[in-house]
């Protein structure tokens, strides 16, 4: 049964700041990662590794390489053991003549992982990723710890007949005897058409990073092997539908989807697929979440895969059973405020979500915090402004359903309505409050 509980959605999007908080350019892995070239499933994958602690797997999608998740994996890397491969046929890694099904190349994820002892892992995917990671874990589900799957469809499940409909999709069934000779020496243009069509903000989507990746796919046989990714869907689909009729996945799993791209469809078409799924959104993007929203895109996963928070779900009932406090770190302390901790300490290192109950016609006074927080209006009339000093024409109205963020380090200020007005609010603590001018 699909769940995609608010107080979850809340923690899960702690942090989501402006596609500009962190840098979008390729081959942004920090100090320390290694790379090899390892031999797995008959081909050999070139894999970059870094960081120390429990395994995750990051696998890209098509335009892109394993660069792509360059300011991820600096963040998981705090406490993750990383594994960052380019797939089958792409970027650094041998391009074979065959095995781009999404089993084969699921069995090259399960060989490169026995190459290096890993025994399980945490996993997160991206676009044709998506579907080498489905595979992956449908045919090694004890490996998986924990999977987040982000703003693509796999072949054969849900409503993947319906999704090929979509003009937009027609590289999908590209194909005959002249699409490479199409595109030689034009490469470029090819992908430009990608990355611009499926981006909510093309001009994230950086020059370095598009001369990057055209420069791989130009490479001899590069296209080649990303067609043979599209041309292998048929079987694909044949392949999930067997998985399927095995049951479906029951690790926790997290559907992320691009605001202006697949959103909240992925928790549904991954509804099909897993029995414990959250859906959750990555604002102001499209497709290419980590050009368009890359700090949103780490905050998500990060807290998803650090707090294991999917398996909480707290009804109103048990909400309003939990005690409450006049103030608590990380609130403006005003008088008549409730407040509630859901999960997590906001006095101590890691992931914790509050919920305010604030009093009717109630005004809080510009203050700011030592953490990057992001907040949902669950009721009531909020209204939100940033500056150091309250002012009524900044105020910005947010009904019930609402999303903002309290950046690190940023004033803010807040007031009600008649209604008064509910929120939680999720970060990474310690937290404190700091009024200005005080």
């Amino acid at each position: 049964m699909l769940r995609i509980p608010l107080f979850t959605l809340a923690t899960l999007l702690a942090s989501a700041l402006s596609g500009a908080a962190l840098a979008a350019g390729p081959a942004t892995f920090p100090a320390g990662f290694e790379t090899r070239d390892i031999p797995a499933n008959g081909t050999t994958l070139h894999v970059r590794t870094g960081g120390h602690g429990p395994a995750v797997v990051l696998l890209h999608g098509y335009g892109e390489t394993g660069d792509m998740w360059g300011p991820l994996a600096a963040d998981l890397a705090r406490d993750h053991t990383v594994i960052v491969p380019d797939l089958r046929g792409m970027g650094l890694s041998a391009r074979p003549g065959g095995g781009y099904d999404k089993k084969t190349q699921g069995e090259d994820v399960a060989a490169l992982l026995r190459g290096l002892g890993v025994t399980d892992t945490d996993l997160v995917t991206h676009d044709i990723g998506n579907m080498v990671g489905y595979a992956f874990a449908a045919e090694h589900r004890d490996m998986v710890r924990r999977f987040v799957i982000i703003d693509a469809p796999l072949p054969g499940v849900g409503p993947w007949e319906e999704i090929l409909k979509n003009p937009l999709l027609w590289h999908f069934r590209f194909g005959g005897p002249d699409m490479e000779r199409l595109v030689a020496g034009r490469e470029r243009i090819y992908l430009d058409r990608f990355w611009n069509e499926f981006s909510a903000h093309p001009d994230r989507f950086s020059e370095e990073s598009r001369a990057h990746y055209a420069a791989l796919y130009a490479a001899p046989g590069a296209m080649h092997a990303g067609f043979a990714q599209f041309a292998a869907f048929d079987q694909d689909a044949v392949d999930n539908k067997a998985f399927l009729a095995q049951g479906k996945l029951d690790m926790p799993v997290l559907a992320l989807g691009g605001e202006k791209s697949f959103g909240l469809t992925m928790a549904q078409v991954m509804g099909f697929a897993a029995n414990k799924v959250t859906g959750a959104v990555v604002p102001d993007s499209g497709h290419w979440i980590m050009e368009e929203n890359p700090s949103a895109t780490v905050s998500l996963v990060g807290a998803f895969l650090r707090s294991g928070l999917q398996e909480q779900r707290l009804t109103p009932q048990a909400i309003a059973a939990i005690a409450t406090a006049p103030a608590a770190p990380g609130t403006s302390g005003v008088a008549g405020l409730e407040t509630r901790i859901l999960s997590g300490d906001p006095t101590a290192p890691g992931p914790y979500t509050i919920q305010l109950t604030v009093p009717p016609r109630t005004r809080i006074a510009a203050h700011r915090h030592r953490d990057d927080r992001t907040a949902v209006v669950v009721a009531g009339q909020w209204s939100f402004g940033y500056g150091p000093a309250a002012d009524a024409s900044g105020l910005t109205r947010l009904p019930a359903g609402s999303v903002y963020t309290e950046p690190v380090g940023r004033p803010h200020y807040a007031e009600t309505g008649d209604e008064g007005a509910t929120v939680v609010i999720s970060g990474t603590g310690p937290s404190d409050t700091t009024f200005e001018g005080r």
